[in-house]
């Protein structure tokens, strides 16, 4: 969820306070009309992406294009036309929502082809950003409306913040884009690739990840700068004043800048908790929890106390193969209401041996994000845990056999450093560090020369163990 919000922030917030600056000249704003022609423009622009080309000169006439959008509003500036500014709120806001739907990583707003409930969360996450945009583009006039006010009083006049404000947010738009152009003219090798080139393009290129930093630092300094210019100024207007009325007067100017201050800190935080929290927290794969390393008996079977394993939670275990290969699996109780247990491998088909985490009560994988239906942990198929066959369960344990866990020892890549012997000569080796190995009958075995490897090639009864024959 947080991914949408963050995400649609760094594409939709520079375009959306890039064009609070442009309203900011006109006195008397349709504010219907705006939010109308806004949100048909961030449609608009959805919809353009499924009809987009692929290709690196698609993606590098898209990017001049924008380039030449955001210079072109700036160059109509100088000019007072509304029609000219709802003209620039269509096309900057098709543009910028195009950029954003054309992430590939946006179709992770729903899993399946029903609506359930991350699809929910996810879109209500898009909807309350653009929300969220329209309100700080919103604030950013009014804060503009208070400088144009009272600019005879105050040292920064609104021109100069204004056009302070253009600039800043259009070089937050078009210094990645730079970026991007140079890279897809060296990808097409139209101009030549060197090291300088190619350095600026990943530092602009990396500023994409810091754009709603940047809009919070700006923030800051226009909260900072409202402040001192404009709020401090009608705070000592209302302790000098004496005259009832006019105090009165001064009081609801004040009150008003307060609140213009107040917003502002509420919205600017929010941007950046938004930000800190997808950044170190949101974003930051799942971990696993350690295993329980188990052991096989003289049996060749895994013995589990069911009381362990009964509360719901995922329980995880690996099993060391004679190799070092860790095989790791995992015990669950389905339902909640009686015992109803799950022993399944820690790795699916689709995903590979990344493994399941319990998030909320349910099993996430970790590989794809998918939550798990829990009383179909256990079934094979779709991102289901692979299961363990012929596992047995009695009145107090969960017994699996050396066989069941050797069929999952293709579904995991992981090592672990044992010490082995070699069956030869008796020596003492760690498995990761010798060269010679060889398999015979689903068992490795390893040597300390390759001398030795082929004498138990040629004659493996001699060396085996009593208990492998």
């Amino acid at each position: 969820m947080t991914y949408f919000f963050t995400t649609l922030l760094q594409t939709l917030l520079p375009s959306t306070l890039l064009l609070a600056c442009a309203w900011s000249l006109f006195h008397h704003l349709k504010l219907k009309k705006i939010l109308f022609v806004s949100f048909v423009a961030f449609g608009v622009g959805i919809a353009i992406t499924s009809l987009f080309p692929k290709g690196q000169v698609a993606v590098l006439s898209l990017n001049i294009f924008i380039f030449t959008a955001v210079i072109g509003f700036l160059a109509s500036q100088f000019t007072q036309s509304t029609r000219l500014t709802y003209f620039w709120q269509f096309i900057l806001l098709t543009l910028a929502a195009l950029q954003w739907a054309r992430n590939p990583n946006i179709a992770a707003i729903t899993n399946t082809d029903v609506i359930n409930t991350d699809f929910i969360l996810h879109l209500s996450a898009v909807l309350f950003g653009v929300v969220f945009c329209l309100f700080l583009a919103s604030w950013l006039v009014l804060l503009l409306a208070q400088y144009k006010t009272h600019q005879k009083h105050t040292a920064l006049s609104a021109s100069r913040l204004r056009w302070g404000l253009l600039i800043a947010f259009s070089l937050v738009i078009i210094t990645p884009l730079i970026g991007e152009i140079l890279l897809g003219l060296m990808k097409l090798q139209v101009i030549e690739l060197t090291k300088t080139r190619l350095s600026f393009v990943a530092k602009a290129n990396n500023i994409s990840a810091y754009i709603n930093y940047l809009s919070l630092a700006i923030g800051l300094i226009l909260l900072a700068l409202f402040h001192i210019n404009i709020l401090s100024p009608h705070k000592k207007a209302v302790q000098a004043e004496i005259e009832p009325i006019e105090k009165r007067k001064k009081i609801a100017l004040f009150r008003t800048a307060r609140r213009l201050i107040t917003w502002g800190v509420a919205a600017f935080s929010l941007l950046g908790i938004s930000q800190y929290y997808w950044d170190t927290v949101a974003s930051q794969p799942l971990q696993l929890s350690e295993a329980t390393t188990v052991k096989l008996d003289a049996q060749q079977q895994v013995h589990i106390p069911i009381e362990k394993v009964k509360d719901g939670n995922l329980h995880r275990f690996r099993w060391i193969a004679d190799d070092g290969k860790a095989v790791r699996f995992f015990i669950i109780n389905r339902l909640e209401d009686r015992l109803s247990l799950a022993v399944v491998f820690d790795a699916c088909l689709l995903c590979g041996d990344q493994g399941y985490v319990m998030q909320d009560g349910q099993v996430v994988c970790v590989g794809c994000g998918v939550r798990m239906f829990k009383p179909s942990i256990g079934k094979p198929g779709g991102c289901n845990p692979v299961p363990i066959e012929d596992w047995q369960q009695t009145e107090n344990e969960v017994i699996i056999h050396r066989s069941s866990l050797e069929m999952g020892l293709n579904l995991f890549s992981t090592i672990v450093e044992i010490e082995v012997i070699d069956p030869v000569d008796g020596s003492k080796l760690i498995n990761t560090k010798t060269e010679f190995k060889y398999n015979l009958d689903g068992k490795t075995y390893f040597f300390a020369n390759e001398k030795n490897l082929n004498l138990f090639r040629d004659n493996p009864e001699k060396y085996q163990p009593e208990e492998t024959k």
